[in-house]
């Protein structure tokens, strides 16, 4: 079984200037789509499992060699992160089990050289829906510099019966971050800074 892919679509952006200040290097951040078929749509089903095992794979190596091409090299990505858009004749559930299995995130979290989980969203909406994709540093979940997030849209997808996965990265985070990270907050207020989690 295998996903019938209608259209691979990129995102790309370099950003030379970020609040009225020169960046020292390009903010690079980029993203790869795919428009799925949803075998789902239109009708209640109660097993998603062979879907999502046969897509997965797929899906996550396809998307993936995207983009290494265009973040240059895994090593070069810091960032990342997935989402998916179901058309109004699916479910959440359906944008949920493309992204949300190993056999889908592996492969980019592998190719990347990650520690971290990959931040996403699961949206519903017509041709032309925003597409947010949210990052994290591949490594650190709280590196704060890096917390971004890709808006882009198609303007023919997602139809009704179609579901547009995505994988986002970026080479750095913010040019001029200066929020600090969760570490700082925790120190700040004694708690446990080898706990990131616990604020």
């Amino acid at each position: 079984m295998q996903p019938e892919v209608r259209k691979i679509v990129t995102f790309e952006e370099e950003i030379f200037i970020e609040g009225f200040k020169k960046t020292e290097h390009p903010w690079h951040l980029f993203a790869a789509a795919a428009v799925v078929k949803n075998p789902w749509a239109g009708r209640f089903v109660e097993d998603l499992k062979s879907e999502i095992l046969a897509f997965g794979p797929v899906l996550g190596e396809l998307l993936t060699e995207r983009m290494i091409k265009l973040g240059g090299s895994g090593e070069a990505i810091e960032a990342y992160g997935k989402a998916a858009v179901v058309g109004l004749d699916g479910e959440i559930e359906h944008a949920s089990g493309l992204i949300h299995t190993l056999r889908f995130g592996n492969h980019y979290r592998e190719a990347v050289g990650a520690k971290s989980y990959l931040a996403f969203t699961n949206t519903r909406g017509p041709a032309d829906a925003p597409i947010m994709i949210p990052l994290m540093d591949k490594n650190d979940a709280g590196r704060r510099s890096h917390y971004l997030t890709i808006q882009f849209s198609i303007p023919d997808a997602p139809r009704a019966d179609e579901v547009v996965v995505v994988l986002g990265g970026a080479t750095s985070g913010r040019p001029f971050h200066r929020i600090g990270d969760r570490y700082q907050d925790l120190k700040e207020m004694g708690r446990d800074v080898d706990n990131p989690a616990a604020v």
